[in-house]
């Protein structure tokens, strides 16, 4: 008899869900896990680490590594090709389903680096765009992939240094979000305020449930506005210290 190769066993013990992200890590061949989202038509399967299908082009770990090597032998005029576009497109697709499965399973560290790999591939595209068109096209979802990333960064501090750290990245990631907003339409700009608004609630939230006060760039960003330098220097003094710490 020959082997079955249908996946009818995972697709009736987990449901789909609609308009909810349902994923989970579990053990694969060769020792290794593996990430696992369910889709309304089967199951997607993708790789911890590297590229979420677990290809090397060109032997680097992702395609953005292959366009970074490439480009440090070419002008600084070089433009993408419709090849390089297609495949370009093709990794923004895989790292935002795993990154959206990432936040799901609060693997926040995890979603924080896929993020950050994203905004990266986005500067690039915005260096070396073949037209304007293309690069908006993913320019757009900037503010997105950045709310993505502030969400992320904001637990991973939580857990790992301080809520007050927490706070601070959230102010930081507001900045980077509206500074964005800025530069967009009118009508796409808006489409984010909500995001926005989100991130601020959850900056609340986090002052209220450990009673965080003012952070120490918050009471810089007050000093300077008030022309109080010598406590500008000093809270300045403070920040700096307890970055050489971390």
């Amino acid at each position: 008899m020959s082997r079955r190769r249908d996946i009818d066993g995972i697709l009736k013990n987990w449901d789909y869900r609609p308009g909810t992200i349902s994923a989970r890590i579990v053990p694969a061949g060769r020792g290794r896990e593996v990430l696992q989202m369910r889709i309304e038509l089967g199951v997607l399967q993708m790789e911890l680490e590297g590229r979420p299908d677990g290809l090397r082009p060109d032997g680097e770990p992702t395609y953005l590594d292959v366009l970074v090597k490439k480009s440090e032998t070419q002008p600084p005029s070089y433009v993408l090709t419709e090849e390089e576009c297609f495949e370009i497109d093709r990794e923004f697709l895989q790292f935002y389903h795993r990154r959206i499965c990432f936040l799901a399973l609060r693997e926040f560290r995890r979603a924080m680096n896929d993020a950050d790999h994203t905004l990266r591939l986005m500067d690039f595209v915005a260096a070396h765009s073949p037209n304007e068109q293309w690069t908006q096209s993913h320019e757009q979802y900037r503010p997105f992939v950045l709310f993505h990333r502030t969400q992320a960064a904001t637990m991973v501090a939580l857990d790992e240094l301080s809520a007050e750290a927490a706070i601070e990245e959230l102010n930081s990631g507001l900045q980077a979000m509206q500074d964005v907003c800025r530069e967009l339409s009118d009508g796409q700009g808006g489409e984010y305020e909500e995001l926005v608004g989100h991130l601020r609630e959850l900056k609340e939230s986090l002052r209220r449930e450990y009673a965080v006060g003012p952070t120490l760039t918050e009471q810089l960003a007050d000093a300077v506005a008030a022309e109080e330098y010598e406590r500008a220097a000093r809270i300045r003094d403070e920040i700096a210290r307890r970055r050489a710490i971390t």
